[in-house]
């Protein structure tokens, strides 16, 4: 049976298109977005941004931490961050939002009480080969960051506010851990 000229063209040209469609770009994970089969992940852990000292459960961003928070987009701006989660205490979302709207990302909240083994697992699962930015509490980013790396992380003060701990997993689940000041 013959196959008409257009066809065939068409036919051969599918076919090339559909392999280099499925071609892996090897230069993409150095210093780019990950590529599909590249499991590997990354975590930028922060406690919100300095809060008002006017004693309610749920107080704002004072100047500074406004500040702060924009200080933050502005270091992961190249960056690909592809989530951002808060709590749903508008000091967390405060610090969180500048970062988000960089992105076009919208805040996905958690629960601070869930156990941080739980929430580190969730992270884990939903984000391999993606960059993810995590606001938190004094009281609970330590332990978020020591359940995603397995590794021990220092208990945070009440007066910090600059600690950023960033853990790596790399595509076998091995992670590393370190700690900067934004």
């Amino acid at each position: 049976m013959k196959m008409p000229l257009t066809a065939l063209v068409l036919s051969s040209c599918l076919s090339l298109l559909s392999g280099c469609a499925s071609a892996p770009d090897a230069s993409a994970h150095r210093d780019g977005p990950a590529t599909p089969n590249d499991a590997s992940m990354t975590f930028v852990i922060v406690r919100h941004a300095e809060k008002v000292a006017d004693g309610s459960k749920d107080p704002p961003l004072t100047e500074a931490g406004r500040a702060r928070a924009q200080a933050l987009a502005q270091r992961l701006s190249s960056v690909p961050v592809i989530a951002v989660y808060t709590t749903p205490l508008q000091r967390t979302r405060q610090t969180a939002t500048p970062t988000a709207q960089e992105h076009g990302l919208p805040l996905i909240t958690y629960d601070a009480k869930l156990p941080a083994a739980d929430f580190a697992t969730r992270l884990r699962q939903r984000h391999a080969g993606q960059t993810v930015l995590v606001v938190g509490h004094s009281n609970t980013v330590p332990d978020i960051a020591s359940a995603l790396c397995s590794c021990e992380v220092a208990p945070m003060s009440e007066a910090e506010y600059d600690r950023l701990m960033t853990v790596r997993v790399d595509g076998s689940g091995r992670a590393s851990f370190e700690v900067g000041r934004q």
